[in-house]
């Protein structure tokens, strides 16, 4: 373990010193933050209230790392039950963090202040629970693709971890999110390259599909939105992180170091938005204000 923590800290520094410095601080450059110490299953990301990202398959499938707020240096956070290896992490209002456990069909909880791993939700029937979704009131949305047979499902799992199938005649259902004034939910299709938008209501049932945006190239991974509404995509084999308004209007690209990003978070306060990066196995970190 010593030599594995001394690894990661070499690897970061040799990092931070390949920055550019001219792009430090640079509105939507993106800069390299850690180095290549993460599996090609690295996903996730996601902070928590105090601004710490957690990440997973540090080192080894069926790891989360963590990088502390005031460093760039990831650590082992947990090790998840044998047979488990984690994709998508959420956090709710209370701290909770949830992960999507793919191999487990699962969604695994972890309560704050604690490393102790719990199942709040299982379904066999899942394909495989990639990323998740969640608003205010802990409702939580989960993709579920089918990479064999190209197509996916979209499932709700409620507080009490119930899970309700929402949508199985989809594609290959990846990134979800929740609009900021959580009357409309997003999700896309890696392979076929469409964003869907439904209509979300207060029980988190969804209505309403409509094509938000198709893309003639490229593949779709994890995606956020902004404060303002506006969808962050993680454009996997473009290298670059897609913007697209609410409406389905492109905003802007922005460009990464790596060809393959799987997902996107932002810091609590959306200055600053994370990307995981497969082909790099590393993470890269761009500010968001201009």
């Amino acid at each position: 373990m010593k030599t594995f923590r001394c690894l990661i800290l070499a690897c970061s520094l040799l990092a931070a010193c390949a920055q550019n410095p001219s792009t430090i601080g640079k509105p939507f450059a993106s800069r390299v933050l850690t180095g290549p110490v993460f599996t090609t299953g690295i996903e996730g990301p996601a902070t928590d209230r105090q601004g710490n990202l957690y990440l997973v398959n540090l080192g080894r499938d069926g790891t989360i790392g963590r990088i502390p707020s005031d460093t760039s240096v990831p650590e082992l956070f947990v090790n998840l039950p044998s047979g488990s290896i984690g994709n998508g992490i959420v956090f709710d209002r209370d701290g909770m963090m949830y992960i999507a456990d793919y191999t487990g069909h699962n969604v695994l909880k972890i309560a704050p202040g604690t490393a102790a791993v719990a199942v709040h939700a299982h379904n066999p029937s899942m394909n495989q629970p990639n990323d998740l979704a969640i608003t205010r009131n802990g409702t939580l949305f989960a993709s579920d693709p089918n990479w064999k047979l190209v197509n996916g499902k979209l499932w709700r799992i409620d507080r009490d971890g119930s899970t309700h199938l929402l949508a199985e005649d989809m594609g290959t259902t990846n990134g979800v999110e929740v609009s900021p004034d959580e009357r409309a939910l997003y999700v896309n299709e890696s392979v076929q390259r469409i964003i869907w938008k439904f209509d979300l209501d207060a029980k988190g049932n969804i209505s309403n599909k409509r094509k938000l945006i198709e893309f003639p190239d490229g593949g779709l991974d994890g995606m956020r939105c902004d404060r303002e509404g506006n969808i962050y995509i993680a454009r996997y084999g473009k290298g670059n992180v897609t913007v697209v308004s609410s409406e389905g209007k492109l905003i802007r690209e922005i460009a990464l170091h790596g060809e393959k990003p799987t997902n996107v978070a932002f810091t609590p306060d959306y200055k600053r938005m994370f990307v995981t990066i497969q082909d790099k196995k590393w993470v890269e970190v761009f500010d968001v204000t201009e």
